[in-house]
């Protein structure tokens, strides 16, 4: 067996401590894992948020001395205890690979397509994005994340200018530009969503048309379009900012928003915005609207 694995169970607190020691003590891999079922609907804007019991899994070749990486552990632990631990050995297998073999090609409505690297396009005279599972948030795979996307092949921006505001992966910003947008700026308060947007841009050729901003950088100049897949609380907080970003009947596409907050959500654009509820997928849903006058 050519791996081990080590499963340390902790709070979330001590959870990014945890993930260093490991990575300090050699593991070529660490991840985090929900250790208690517990759902996470509305976390907080940029922040990356942790289960009240997480586990911690560190991956070590098969020849690691695991005495050497706990008695590191304990050494450096020294306000706290060693949390419940557990060794397991783990198959030869590529594991990036094998995770990514969960994550096919995928449609969103007519003509839009998201191919991960190493998948031929199924129909290769459709709009593919090529993009793979990564850091940042976005990869097409959750409903609020779909349907934005369904909305923008059934309303291809065409020569358009669009906000992306929240990109995360820049999924958004790359399926618009793939659609025809002119310019598409990419927002977001992460800089690693930042980097990811810029990557990504390039890998389906679109880095001179999408620029990624910092919330203070981001020169906010009206648009006929503004896409915004974050969460209900800052969707409320941002309705003056989008207000002065969406042109004169421009769009607006909200989404990130569970089914109980949606009348909340529209009561807050109802005032500057024709708004209404676009799509709804699973406890999720996707607001739609254009910009009174």
């Amino acid at each position: 067996m050519p791996w081990l694995q080590l499963e340390l169970e902790t709070r979330p607190e001590e959870a990014e401590l945890l993930s260093d020691l490991l990575s300090e003590a050699g593991a070529s891999a660490v991840t985090f894992q929900d250790a208690a079922d517990q759902p996470l609907f509305e976390p907080p804007l940029g922040t990356t948020p942790l289960w009240q019991s997480t586990r911690v899994i560190g991956l070590f070749e098969a020849d690691s001395s695991m005495e050497a990486v706990l008695d590191y552990l304990q050494s450096r632990l020294t306000d706290q205890p060693m949390p419940a631990w557990h060794l397991n050995p783990l198959e030869d297998r590529d594991w990036v690979r094998a995770w990514m073999d969960d994550f096919k090609p995928m449609q969103f409505g007519e003509q839009l397509w998201i191919c991960p690297t190493g998948f031929e396009p199924p129909k290769p005279e459709a709009v593919n994005i090529l993009l793979d599972p990564g850091l940042a948030f976005g990869t097409g795979t959750h409903p609020t994340t779909a349907m934005c996307l369904r909305w923008l092949d059934a309303h291809p921006p065409t020569g358009q200018r669009v906000i992306d505001y929240g990109c995360g992966s820049g999924i958004l910003a790359i399926a618009a530009g793939l659609l025809g947008a002119s310019h598409i700026d990419a927002v977001d308060t992460d800089p690693q969503a930042l980097l990811a947007t810029g990557d990504n841009a390039a890998k389906n050729r679109l880095e001179g048309r999408i620029s990624p901003w910092l919330p203070d950088d981001f020169p906010a100049t009206p648009a006929p379009l503004l896409l915004a897949n974050i969460l209900a609380a800052p969707l409320m907080s941002l309705v003056p900012l989008f207000a002065r970003l969406v042109e004169t009947g421009g769009d607006i596409v909200l989404s990130g928003i569970i089914e109980n907050q949606a009348e909340d959500v529209m009561a807050c654009y109802r005032e500057t915005f024709d708004i209404h509820i676009h799509q709804q997928q699973d406890e999720w849903i996707c607001l739609a609207g254009q910009r009174k006058s």
